[in-house]
């Protein structure tokens, strides 16, 4: 098998030192413009290629692109993630991902790890609570999703237009009688801000509302189903998919299958295993995407703090 050429063998067939070719992969300005060209033939010649370690240690571009989401086990999130891995592979860049597990310490511990590795950029996953101070410091190598700042770039839902949409749907098949179920308002997205989406509808539409809110498991859904449940009910929405499947479980295991139930989200399992329901896509994937192409315009110096709002498409 032919050998795998180290810097130390391109630095001896260069007659430079180690030091000097780690500057000339980094485009060090200081590299004499004979020496580069000299190293360079080498490296042409040789069909040498630097790891991305090597470039990251002298102090060079890594093309490698921080994630730090939320919960690994996110359906919803591992969407986003494919449309950020969409653009930033097809831009040359490589992926680093990390689980923040909604901890503002372990957070900030990844966003120093990535910073030591000297990452290209970062895309934070944001959540209530998310202390962005270490993020702001990064400016034009971060783009936040779901959490908007003055200082950073950010990429949102449009989480009062997803549940306008619902109840929009609902009703138009006739019904009034809709409950609610979503999760604690301390959430200042999917909970308060969906919560006020639900209870804003109803009063437009004089229907007396009917909400309880909890953890966001589909156990908690589960529980509260019967706290909202009336003889007259005729649609319960819900905050995520995740709360519908555990509110159409618990129907189904009261015989009301009468009762129509919607959720955020679009998992594919929702409607295959409960007939009786439809889910509003947020646009995750989309989402993603606009992130990553934000974040890479931002490194080449293409756009300064921007803020965006994905539109919500339903039906779909």
């Amino acid at each position: 098998m032919t050998k795998k050429l180290t810097i130390i063998d391109i630095a001896k067939l260069a007659g430079v030192g180690k030091s000097t070719v780690s500057r000339v992969l980094t485009v060090d300005p200081k590299v004499k413009d004979s020496t580069r060209k000299k190293v360079l033939q080498v490296i042409e010649e040789s069909g040498f290629v630097p790891s991305k370690s090597a470039q990251v240690l002298g102090g060079g571009s890594a093309k490698v692109i921080g994630i730090i989401l939320s919960r690994l086990d996110s359906p919803s999130e591992n969407k986003v993630i494919s449309g950020i891995l969409d653009v930033i592979y097809a831009a040359g860049y490589d992926a680093l991902i990390m689980e923040g597990l909604f901890d503002v310490e372990k957070t900030k511990e990844h966003l120093a790890v990535l910073k030591r590795r000297n990452v290209d950029g970062i895309i934070l996953f944001g959540f209530t609570d998310c202390d962005l101070t270490e993020t702001e410091k990064l400016a034009h190598k971060a783009v936040v999703i779901a959490v908007d700042n003055d200082t950073v770039s950010s990429v949102g839902y449009d989480n009062y237009g997803i549940i306008e949409k619902a109840m929009a749907y609902i009703q138009d098949q006739g019904k009034q009688h809709i409950s609610y179920i979503g999760v604690d308002v301390k959430d200042k997205t999917t909970g308060l801000i969906r919560l006020n989406a639900y209870l804003d509808c109803c009063k437009l539409a004089g229907i007396t509302p009917k909400f309880q809110t909890g953890l966001l498991s589909c156990k908690s859904a589960y529980d509260l189903t019967d706290m909202v449940l009336t003889s007259e009910t005729e649609a319960i929405v819900c905050a995520s998919d995740t709360l519908a499947m555990g509110v159409a479980k618990r129907l189904q295991t009261l015989g009301r299958n009468d009762i129509l139930v919607s959720g955020v989200g679009k998992t594919e399992l929702l409607p295959f295993v409960f007939p009786n329901t439809f889910s509003i896509d947020p646009g995750y994937y989309s989402v993603g995407k606009t992130a990553a192409n934000l974040l890479i315009q931002q490194i080449r110096g293409d756009r300064t703090v921007t803020h965006l709002t994905q539109k919500v498409s339903f039906p779909n």
